[in-house]
């Protein structure tokens, strides 16, 4: 009789390529899973920041430095023979991708045994490219999620996985979606490699698919002649930067509620007084970006080009956020008073 030899289950080897906190979760959920071994971080390379200009690791390299992990951050990922013989060597199955920052060699892509698989956030092909929260925000959309796809030499353009999808609530902005969508990220990412060798990649319709761009500085510019709701998407898609001018001074717009009986439904509890206070708002014109209201425990109501808008949070040059009641008093806010924005400058 032969003796019985179990069949020993090794781990799948992964090397994690990612820079900022979005990718954070996705990291921790693989370093805490059994069945994945984290062999090496690939992240872009420190920057330096603050008052001290000092040099600073992404926030994926700190996590990866916490467990010990090898950590690579070259300028060119595809051009530094250090890190692609470090590849090789890994033999590594899979590669996961979560916001690195740079485009992958075919080389890389041609790795690991089941491709370099990347989180991205949106639902595919929909928002491709490097802005996908902010766009979504931007362009009001009700629903957002998580694709996992297989990468291939175009932008986000691979074969898609899994998904999941979330609501895209009216008061969410690019930070706290972010938040919720990482952990979404990191959830699908598991479930993604758990079910590799049994998922069918399905082939983005290229046809369904739009591109999310990189954000520049005239993005942050708020013209007040644009509806409430198209400010509001604004503002909540590029927090905390949209920015405006008041009595010659810049102030940062870091949130808003459009008002009109069509929002009313989607706020939360303590912002209900809104609509029984809606009847008398609804009264109040004046031109774009003027005050027209500075409504108690709230803040001031702006005439926009369509609709009025409330400004919750503002944040003038050089101090710290404040509401917009604050905002109010401390400016000894008048009716009638104009927000413009002729030359708009705010580090």
């Amino acid at each position: 009789m032969s003796p019985f030899f179990p069949l020993i289950k090794t781990n799948m080897k992964v090397v994690f390529f990612g820079t900022p906190q979005f990718a954070v979760p996705t990291l921790e959920a693989l370093l805490q899973h059994p069945e994945f071994e984290v062999v090496a971080v690939v992240s872009q390379p420190d920057k330096k920041r603050g008052r001290g200009n000092q040099m600073i690791p992404s926030e994926v390299k700190k996590l990866a430095l916490l467990h010990d992990l090898p950590v690579f951050t070259p300028k060119s990922v595809k051009k530094n023979r250090e890190t692609l013989d470090f590849l090789h060597r890994t033999q590594a199955e899979v590669f996961v991708v979560v916001a690195y920052g740079q485009i992958l060699s075919p080389e890389i892509l041609k790795m690991p045994k089941f491709g370099c698989i990347n989180v991205h956030g949106s639902i595919l092909p929909r928002y491709r490219g490097a802005a996908p929260i902010q766009w979504c925000l931007y362009h009001g959309e009700r629903e957002t999620g998580i694709t996992t796809m297989l990468m291939d030499e175009g932008l986000d353009t691979g074969a898609m996985l899994l998904k999941s999808v979330i609501k895209v609530n009216l008061l969410d902005n690019a930070d706290n979606l972010a938040v919720n969508l990482s952990q979404k990220g990191a959830e699908l990412l598991i479930e993604t490699l758990e079910k590799i060798e049994k998922i069918n990649p399905i082939p983005q319709d290229n046809n369904q698919a739009n591109y999310a761009p990189l954000i520049n500085k005239s993005n942050f510019e708020i013209n007040w002649q644009n509806s409430g709701l198209q400010i509001h998407n604004q503002v909540r898609a590029f927090y905390p930067n949209c920015v405006t001018k008041f009595r010659g001074e810049d102030v940062k717009i870091l949130a808003t509620i459009p008002l009109g009986e069509e929002y009313f439904a989607e706020l939360p509890a303590e912002f209900q007084i809104l609509q029984q206070r809606w009847p008398e708002l609804a009264l109040l014109s004046g031109n774009s970006g003027e005050v027209v209201f500075n409504l108690k425990k709230f803040g001031p109501v702006i005439q926009t080009g369509e609709g009025l808008l409330l400004l919750l949070q503002v944040q003038l040059s050089g101090k710290k956020p404040q509401s917009g009641w604050d905002f109010v008093n401390g400016k000894r806010l008048n009716i009638g008073e104009i927000f413009d924005l002729r030359n708009p400058i705010f580090n």
